[in-house]
């Protein structure tokens, strides 16, 4: 079974194959298109009224916040303090200036208002009362990690079924074994022909997820890509693709965009530091592997 929607900006594409009922099923993968509904109602920046965009109108006072919003941000906000601010989820007012402020339903411009000092630092969440309180106005982009997140949550849905993948716009998880009973054997997109595989790579029970510079490119800005440089308020250049191996989605996805965002030694040293897998290629095209790959 195959089924086929329209969430978070891109297509997502889930696939079943099982000896249960036909009717079971059907009713998972829906569950599992609902994850997706329910972390873009939280977590977009796109949409004025999602519960995200509502809490970051809001500073200086704490703002009670549902499940879906609080745990992916303290996420992001433990790799921002582990990478020392080079993952930053309050880069969302930086990507708006350059032009990534477009609301994709209605094509309407964002136009939110952001302290151009504001860190990841000027952000409090109270995990006993589940808070989030803003010190400064700030756009928080979850672009790094909410995908994955309701990759995990659609997961935990199909996870009775013998063999499942669901696929958001190339990031994935593939459950159990493709239709030959093997691993799943996954391409990498070719940074340069869109319908070529750089790297394929066999995975089982597992996500992979890709950060590139040739997906989002700021009409604004020369040089500019939709991974931005909380730092330097640029787009780093050391890689044009980082694909990341890991057990949950959530995971493979933001440590995806922290490895791009670093230089050669140090991408390989953050993914060696939380044993996880990674295909890295380079501006010539040539591959770097880690992690046992």
């Amino acid at each position: 079974m195959r089924r086929t929607k329209l969430y978070m900006d891109t297509v997502v594409d889930i696939h079943v194959a099982t000896v249960r009922p036909k009717e079971e099923a059907d009713a998972a993968i829906e569950r599992a298109f609902s994850a997706f509904r329910k972390v873009e109602d939280a977590c977009s920046r796109f949409h004025p009224d999602s519960e995200l965009m509502r809490a970051c109108r809001r500073i200086g006072v704490p703002v009670p916040v549902g499940p879906y919003l609080f745990e992916p941000l303290r996420f992001a906000m433990e790799l921002a303090d582990w990478t020392n601010g080079v993952f930053d989820p309050t880069v969302g007012g930086t990507m708006e200036k350059f032009g990534f402020n477009r609301r994709y339903l209605t094509g309407d411009i964002a136009d939110n208002p952001s302290d151009a000092s504001a860190a990841y630092q000027d952000v409090e969440m109270d995990v006993r009362n589940r808070t989030l309180l803003l010190r400064k106005p700030t756009v928080i982009d979850l672009g790094a990690v909410a995908k994955g997140f309701a990759i995990d949550l659609a997961v935990r849905e199909l996870s009775p079924f013998e063999r499942f993948i669901v696929n958001a716009g190339g990031d994935l998880f593939a459950g159990g074994a493709d239709g030959r009973y093997n691993v799943w054997n996954i391409g990498i997109r070719h940074p340069e022909r869109r319908d070529e595989s750089i790297q394929t790579v066999d995975i089982s029970n597992e996500a992979i997820c890709t950060s590139g510079s040739y997906e989002r490119i700021s009409a604004a800005a020369d040089g500019v890509h939709h991974i931005v440089d909380p730092r330097t308020k640029r787009s780093p250049n050391v890689w044009v693709s980082c694909s990341v191996i890991a057990p949950y989605a959530m995971l493979a996805d933001a440590f995806s965009t922290a490895a791009f965002l670093l230089g050669e030694e140090e991408a390989l040293s953050l993914l060696e530091q939380a044993e996880l897998r990674g295909v890295l290629v380079k501006p010539d095209l040539r591959i770097v592997k880690v992690g046992g790959m």
